[in-house]
């Protein structure tokens, strides 16, 4: 299977279905009027997610199980938008995302209705983050996704881990597993990495330290659209088995679980 070419008409039904799309997302938002962030707004976070995928052409496929231990921390590889709304869809839980995202119209709304929590990355906040990070932790009984790259990628290679992220794991004990995502085509077909940064991984070049560059840097809203011209991809998710932690400060965790989520990642791109 190869990426679908791009012509007027894969343009105008996109056009169709992004309308669609956002029309769909409108009415979900006044719903979401009238329930209270908790865990019911995560569970109808599952159902939106599922829907909000089948318009955009994202399927998805698991390898694995997550664990019942509670509170879990799930910590992934970061590639595009996709992560959020496959692994919401497959698991049910919520996200601990960068500030700058609740500002976005609407959608920075809606993620925190759905129990997204928020989090300043910058060192003058780290006690700030850390206090949120552990009080989400010990209030909800749903698994909890990070991304410690701190930020997305071309998909060549998956960044360093940010060892602030792991400040909570180090105090509390938490159980953290980790979470690989890879990306296909809708038949499973692999995806080289000049296509996947040009195509379906959503960055800045800026922030890359390796592989190849995007020819054109879009938005988040344009690279939905993007994904609807192209007819969607598949996400292969791969659920590891929780790792031992155990006597490690948060440098040495960051590294095992980058090392963990980096060798897989890479042996099977």
């Amino acid at each position: 299977m190869k990426i679908r070419k791009q012509n007027i008409f894969n343009t105008i039904w996109a056009m169709v279905k992004f309308i669609v799309a956002w029309i769909y997302v409108l009415i979900n938002a006044i719903v979401l009027c009238f329930i209270p962030r908790g865990n019911f707004s995560v569970k109808y976070m599952k159902v939106f997610m599922r829907q909000f995928n089948w318009f955009m052409g994202v399927t998805y496929k698991v390898k694995g199980k997550l664990s019942q231990k509670r509170p879990l921390l799930c910590v992934c590889n970061h590639i595009s938008l996709f992560e959020i709304s496959t692994m919401a869809a497959a698991f049910g839980g919520s996200f601990f995302a960068k500030k700058d995202v609740e500002s976005w119209p609407l959608i920075g709304w809606m993620a925190k209705k759905f129990g997204v929590v928020f989090i300043d990355r910058r060192p003058s906040h780290a006690l700030e983050a850390l206090d949120a990070i552990k009080h989400e932790l010990d209030t909800v009984d749903y698994p909890l996704f990070i991304f410690p790259e701190g930020t997305s990628t071309n998909g060549a290679y998956v960044k360093q881990f940010k060892s602030s992220m792991f400040d909570v794991v180090e105090k509390t004990g938490v159980s953290v597993q980790p979470v690989v995502v890879h990306y296909r085509l809708r038949d499973g077909t692999k995806i080289n990495d000049e296509d996947l940064a040009n195509h379906y991984a959503y960055f800045a070049n800026k922030k890359m330290d390796c592989g190849p560059l995007c020819k054109i840097e879009r938005s988040a809203f344009m690279q939905v659209f993007h994904i609807m011209m192209l007819g969607g991809f598949m996400v292969e998710i791969e659920v590891l088995p929780i790792p031992d932690l155990t006597g490690m400060d948060r440098k040495q965790m960051a590294d095992t679980l980058h090392k963990i989520i980096s060798d897989k990642y890479m042996q099977n791109k």
